[in-house]
């Protein structure tokens, strides 16, 4: 009896860790062009060009867009953040994008671009 009890303790633990670390490798650092304004929430990736819709959960990357003051909308700024990958939705904007980046944690966000890594 106190070897299944063992063993069935021994499973549950492999079990847990494997489920933890699945979520730590969906969220991912990202860096790219981050453009905002009434319809656009887009992010294009700098290393392979490819774009997605963005959702902001941290509260934080439009905002320090915002702050940025921009005379036009739409403006791209450098960012680096943390975010998730999800399929888009099939209604609404975003669904014009096949992903959208779940924004969890910006990292940085500057107007200045890095012309090594984002043309």
């Amino acid at each position: 009896m106190k070897r299944i009890i063992f063993i069935g303790s021994i499973l549950g633990m492999l079990g847990g860790c494997s489920c933890n670390r699945h979520n730590q490798s969906e969220n991912k650092i990202y860096k790219g062009l981050y453009s905002f304004g009434l319809e656009v929430k887009s992010f294009k990736d700098c290393s392979t060009g490819r774009e997605y819709w963005v959702t902001d959960s941290s509260k934080k990357l439009e905002l320090q867009y915002s702050n940025m003051n921009f005379e036009k909308p739409y403006e791209p700024v450098y960012v680096e953040v943390e975010a998730i990958k999800k399929v888009s939705g099939q209604e609404g904007i975003g669904a014009e994008f096949d992903s959208t980046l779940v924004v969890t944690k910006v990292q940085k966000i500057t107007r200045e671009i890095p012309e090594d890594m984002c043309n």
